[in-house]
């Protein structure tokens, strides 16, 4: 059609009969319905020839322009694969944005050249009429019924391009519609538009192609995702164990280890170390048969913290040798009776004196292991080896090129609620074998958990958790210290504000946070007297009401520490900049 209009209707000889004579025309193997040269000279001059002659003129001009700018829309020129990730995505964006436009110039063109041409058309179709030829009636209002036919597809794409866009937007955030309309409106004020116009879109955008150079956040998600497959696993071969310890110990006088509950930044949904991360697990363990264990505090202030004595009790079971003549009572049978029962003494080898013992109790975990590792239906695929430690079992699962290590703690549980004592080590140097620290990994992993339920999809407090994490190598501050400051901040700060586009923001406040507690030189626990911990995770009334304890407090007793701890604050800033351009 752009050709017909192009090459033949701007040549007189070629136009219907209704528009005048050439008596230089030949029949045009184009348009059939050329007036005969003999009627010529007997028609007279039509008022609507130079009108439509302008007329098809122009919108030859438009149809050219049009297509000719889709050509270059929908087959752009090929490119060389050297191009990064960021050039690549701003070329998806400026098509896109193309596309959009030419979308709206049709449907502008289209509107006016129908309202200009509709009585130009009108008049052509009265000329035609008048003078009585049969192919420009036929041919007129087929012209009409074309241009109607694409005005309707052009106001049918818009619909669906929006549709398409939008899907599943809402309070989710995050989603790729958004973020494309988002990145299309920065491309647009790159482009010289208002640069005062809605500062979120364009912080989401440099986040994207500036921030984390968008490498940062194919790795980020590709460590969750191998989080997520060690986590299972880990499950996978901790259940198997409790359930042939449970058939093995039930009848027996040793404690009964309960199912595994997964703690630990892998538990929690990030990790320090994109490799080799270590799966931790804390097996709450009850008391046998006839005993019953009592928590006594530490008092002695030796060493930092909340740390517990677990006293072992015996308790009267005389009431159930009417049903059971085997079950001996270790308060009223005599001991030489005792010592006829084949099975050890519970007291005799996990306690020291009426204490359980934290290394015993490891010792006995690994001859279970190393027991019922062959029962299971892992160790046909799977090889283990046990790793030497003092105060845990920890084992390592390899298969082929893939790996998986374990660290098992064993707990006591504080009442009812979600506090145990532990077998972790203290911050002192040396931890006597009888004393289990109080540990808040169950609640501080039940936090994270009802945060993740809370959170809008896609929320990026986890990934600003490891990012963190990871600019610590080779620095003092611990794990620990950025994961109590983030959790502080996840309490104060709504959760619509750990999107993608805070995630530079949310960074800059971990790292004030930080800065004004080195001054300090205090960092208050976050479980430990914590008065707006969620009410969801239960915490004893004790733990509630604490003085919570100052995690800087060997700062405040060591100026060179001080010292140090506020040099590297600022070298962990330089760090995590320095990650976020290269996007490591």
């Amino acid at each position: 059609m752009v050709l017909l209009l192009l090459g033949q209707w701007d040549r007189p000889c070629c136009l219907p009969a209704a528009l005048g004579p050439s008596p230089s025309c030949s029949t045009s193997p184009l348009l059939p319905f050329v007036l005969p040269s003999p009627l010529a000279p007997s028609l007279p001059f039509s008022p609507t020839q130079s009108l439509l002659s302008l007329l098809l003129q122009a919108m030859a001009a438009r149809m050219f322009l049009l297509v000719l700018l889709q050509t270059l829309i929908q087959y752009p020129q090929m490119v060389g694969d050297g191009l990064d990730e960021v050039t690549r995505l701003r070329m998806e964006l400026r098509e896109k944005l193309l596309d959009r436009e030419m979308t709206r110039l049709l449907q502008e063109l289209e509107q006016s050249s129908l309202e200009h041409s509709v009585r130009a058309w009108g008049a052509l179709l009265w000329a035609a009429l008048q003078q009585g030829d049969f192919w420009a009636l036929v041919g007129v209002p087929g012209l009409l019924l074309w241009l109607w036919f694409i005005r309707s597809r052009r106001n049918r794409q818009p619909d669906n391009n929006g549709q398409e866009e939008g899907a599943g937007d809402g309070d989710g955030g995050g989603n790729e519609g958004e973020e494309n309309r988002d990145a299309i409106v920065w491309e647009v004020n790159n482009d010289g538009a208002n640069e005062g116009e809605n500062h979120d879109v364009v912080n989401e955008v440099e986040e994207e192609d500036d921030v984390i150079a968008h490498n940062l956040r194919r790795r980020l998600d590709e460590h969750i995702e191998h989080l997520l497959q060690g986590r299972a696993m880990t499950n996978l071969v901790m259940d198997s164990f409790m359930m042939f310890f449970g058939h093995l110990l039930s009848d027996s006088s040793y404690p009964v280890p309960q199912r595994a509950i997964g703690v630990g930044s892998a538990f929690e949904g990030w990790s320090p170390r994109e490799e080799d991360v270590v799966y931790s697990v804390l097996v709450p363990l009850t008391p046998p048969r006839g005993h019953t264990f009592h928590l006594e505090m530490d008092t002695s202030g030796h060493i930092p913290g909340r740390n517990f004595f677990i006293r072992v009790e015996p308790v009267c079971t005389c009431p159930r040798e009417q049903q059971d003549d085997n079950v001996l009572c270790s308060l009223h049978h005599p001991e030489d009776e005792q010592r006829r029962n084949e099975e050890p003494n519970f007291l005799n080898t996990l306690c020291t004196g009426s204490y359980l013992d934290v290394e015993k109790t490891a010792r006995w975990f690994y001859q279970l292991v190393r027991a019922a590792w062959p029962a299971l239906p892992q160790s046909h695929s799977w090889q283990i080896v046990l790793l030497p430690s003092r105060r845990c079992c920890k084992f390592k699962l390899t298969r082929g090129r893939e790996s998986l290590t374990v660290e098992v703690l064993f707990g006591v549980q504080v009442g009812n609620s979600d506090i145990y004592v532990s077998s972790q080590p203290t911050e002192s140097l040396f931890t006597p074998s009888t004393m289990w620290p109080e540990t808040y990994a169950v609640a501080e992993m039940k936090f994270f958990r009802l945060i993740a339920w809370q959170a809008p999809p896609k929320s990026w407090h986890l990934k600003c958790l490891h990012v963190l994490a990871r600019a610590l190598l080779g620095i003092d501050f611990s794990t620990y210290t950025l994961k109590t400051i983030v959790m502080h901040l996840l309490n104060t700060i709504p959760l619509s504000g750990w999107r993608m586009r805070h995630f530079r923001r949310r960074l800059e406040d971990t790292m004030e946070y930080l800065h004004s507690s080195l001054e300090e030189k205090r960092l208050d626990h976050f479980v430990v007297g914590n008065r707006t911990f969620p009410q969801e995770i239960l915490l004893p009334p004790d733990v509630k009401t604490a003085e919570p304890p100052n995690l800087f407090h060997r700062l405040a007793q060591d100026p060179v520490a001080h010292t140090q701890a506020m040099d590297e604050c600022r070298e962990l800033g330089h760090r995590l900049s320095r990650m976020l351009h290269d996007g490591h």
